[in-house]
């Protein structure tokens, strides 16, 4: 290894220790009541959730602004992972604003090619849940994507703005995976598979699939998309036959899903959060901001640190070896 890996595992070695020496230590010498490790490591950096106050106002009469930003999956957050898309931490913050009588709208802004199909039904429903509980409008702005995943959970808005360069649609679902038998010919390698019926190893990537497995995983794939259309038809008020005729997974801007119904209205942050106020009578509200956590002197040397050692030891960070089934997928992977 090179001096400057070493000096990156040392100093990942050091951030180890010390998240596990702290705690313990502030437990003796203060007598705070004991906390997990990982949590107490998430103080000590800078995290959890972050409200911040974007619009001085009524503090009895709030709009809270959700950022979906990211991948829609439910991915191990570290306490220094602050970038991207946090599962956990957007649907614990829309179970506060669900409990939190000043809130009285809800505004998502939308920067995502989607995500799993778990993830985007599980955060659509709880959006779906805030909003009927509460009896609360939901509006979403677009920002420069919101396409398949993200379209899914903006469907049920009361009204949803986009720009002229917004990349949205792409309404389907997708299934990917890959063969590498030809390969493993080549290398003299062999495929050993033990299994206790046929489909077993559905999706396998070192074997041929046979017309039977295509057809199960077509069949995945079809009822998926129907649910999709079954969001879609629910908060567009638009018929199956006008969405099939949209919904074949490409990929529209602005201006064309305006034209599709798939939007109502063209508009930045500004234009959306004056509509929303002046529909709803909420001129005078303050509007907060349910955002990434911000790290404080502690954690951003310590992220620093972290992002250098990921960088020597995962030169292709987007290859995950523990991937070894295709996954359904409401996401866009153009370019």
């Amino acid at each position: 290894m090179t001096n400057k890996r070493w000096i990156a595992v040392g100093l990942a070695v050091v951030i180890f220790v010390v998240s596990l020496i702290i705690p313990a230590t502030v437990k003796q010498i203060v007598g705070e009541k004991e906390k997990e490790p990982a949590n107490f490591l998430k103080d000590f950096v800078g995290g959890g959730t972050d409200i911040k106050v974007l619009e001085d106002g009524n503090p009895k009469s709030r709009i809270a602004v959700i950022d979906v930003s990211g991948v829609i999956m439910d991915q191990q957050v570290s306490p220094f992972g602050i970038d991207g898309y946090n599962h956990g931490r957007t649907l614990e913050n829309l179970e506060k604003i669900k409990e939190d009588e000043s809130i009285k709208a809800i505004l998502l802004r939308i920067n995502s090619p989607g995500g799993g199909v778990y993830e985007s039904a599980e955060l659509s429903d709880k959006i779906i849940e805030v909003k009927e509980t509460r009896d609360i409008p939901v509006y979403t702005v677009m920002e420069s994507m919101a396409a398949s995943g993200g379209y899914y959970i903006a469907a049920n808005s009361d009204k949803i703005f986009a720009q002229t360069e917004t990349i949205t649609g792409s309404i389907g679902v997708i299934m990917q995976g890959f063969n590498v038998t030809g390969l493993m010919d080549k290398l003299g390698v062999e495929d050993r598979t033990i299994k206790s019926g046929n489909l077993k190893d559905l999706g396998s990537t070192t074997r041929e699939n046979t017309e039977e497995e295509l057809q199960v995983m077509q069949n995945l794939v079809d009822n998926m998309y129907e649910r999709f259309v079954d969001t879609i038809e629910m908060g567009r008020e638009m018929s199956r036959e006008e969405i099939y005729k949209i919904a074949d997974g490409r990929i529209y801007d602005g201006g064309q899903a305006l034209e599709n119904g798939l939007v109502d209205e063209l508009g930045y942050y500004q234009t959306a959060i004056k509509g929303l106020k002046e529909d709803y009578s909420l001129e005078n509200s303050q509007v907060i901001y349910f955002g990434k956590p911000e790290l404080n002197l502690f954690g951003q040397p310590l992220l620093k640190i972290k992002q250098s050692f990921s960088d020597q030891l995962s030169p292709l960070p987007d290859i995950n070896i523990n991937e070894l089934a295709p996954k359904l997928m409401y996401i866009y992977k153009g370019v």
